[in-house]
């Protein structure tokens, strides 16, 4: 039996109507996302749904969500369809948007059954932040936590393929969200619910929920750590998600050049005027190592993130150099602290665990 197409779910959503309206969730512009994945090894198909509603209408979101899932599941004859409800409210005025970063309505929480959460960012894209969450995350495993980590980085997600995640979200008889399980890491990304090549093409308050939905709507049992794989910049997501999760600390990750660190002195201010501790800095692509000879030639330069460090008070973590065995272990989704533990390269990545624990007081 083929798949069904995504036309023929909008039409069996079309059949799913909001709640004291007459419109239906497809005519409104609702559904935001569509996802369906062929089973493997014989296993039934999978369909994942993302539905924008407004929180404003309480009870009303569980009769869409339910109803949904009965439409899909009628009309398609697959019974694996999870339906993921992201809320969204209009943008808040100027004025209401500055009391707010001053002061969140709310103290942040932990997610259920989580100590401590450290976000690894870098506010510069492409310097190897999320290869470098991920052997950091593993390291931490290694090391004898309980570790999960959540990809926050919603337009470019990376963590499913360096983690060799294929598989969707499901959600358990409570409607929490499942964390996929990975080289003993428990991993929560949006990737997870959109095919690869497909944009996420979602308004901030869109991300911000969605966002939330993946800590505090998520089984995780009982985790040491959550590593928190930031977005780059310093914009209205990175800026929500520093100030509204409890970080316990940021790791930076820069590359040697002052290009990259320029930005990324950025991201040192934002967390420093959000009081979140910064727990260390790493330079990554700290110099090419020849696969051949082993020689190391500094592309980008050297010592500039060490440097940058110590000016600004930070503890530097280490040097981690651009390696093809580190490039192919990644794309294979097997990172190296995985595929080669007791490794060169797998060393640099627990001796920096190994200060990190110390300073998240989980020795």
């Amino acid at each position: 039996m083929p798949l069904p197409s995504q036309n023929d779910i909008l039409r069996a959503l079309g059949g799913v109507v909001i709640p004291d309206t007459n419109d239906n969730i497809v005519q409104a512009g609702m559904v935001s996302a569509i996802s369906v994945r062929d089973g493997e090894g014989g296993s039934e198909p999978q369909i994942q749904l993302v539905i924008e509603v407004d929180p404003a209408m309480g009870e009303g979101i569980e009769v869409i969500r339910q109803n949904a899932l009965a439409q899909v599941k009628s009309a398609t004859g697959i019974g694996n369809v999870s339906v993921i409800m992201t809320a969204h409210k209009g943008a808040p005025s100027a004025a209401s948007s500055k009391k707010a970063a001053a002061q969140p309505a709310n103290p942040p929480e932990l997610p259920q059954g989580v100590k401590t959460i450290i976000a690894v960012a870098s506010a510069k894209g492409g310097v190897g932040k999320s290869t470098t969450a991920v052997n950091l995350a593993l390291a931490l495993y290694a090391s004898g936590l309980s570790v999960g980590i959540v990809d926050a980085d919603v337009h470019g997600p990376s963590i499913p393929r360096l983690m060799g995640l294929r598989e969707s979200m499901e959600q358990n008889e409570a409607g929490l969200l499942i964390p996929h399980e990975s080289m003993g890491i428990a991993a929560m990304s949006i990737g997870l619910l959109v095919p690869e090549e497909a944009p996420v093409i979602w308004r901030g308050p869109m991300i911000h929920s969605a966002l939330k939905q993946m800590l505090h709507q998520v089984d995780w049992g009982q985790r040491d750590v959550l590593v928190l794989d930031m977005p780059p910049g310093t914009g209205d997501v990175p800026l929500s998600i520093a100030q509204h999760v409890p970080l316990t600390g940021a790791v930076i990750v820069s590359t040697p050049q002052d290009l990259a660190l320029q930005d990324v002195r950025k991201g040192v201010a934002m967390f420093e005027k959000l009081s979140v501790p910064l727990m260390g800095m790493i330079e990554n692509m700290s110099a090419f190592e020849c696969p051949h000879c082993h020689g190391m030639t500094p592309i980008f330069g050297h010592g500039g993130a060490r440097a940058d460090a110590e000016r600004m008070g930070i503890p530097f973590l280490g040097h981690i150099p651009l390696a093809m065995a580190l490039r192919e272990s990644s794309d294979a989704g097997a990172p190296v602290v995985h595929a080669d533990p007791e490794g060169s390269y797998a060393q640099l990545y627990k001796a920096m665990a190994t200060t990190l624990r110390g300073k998240m007081g989980l020795i």
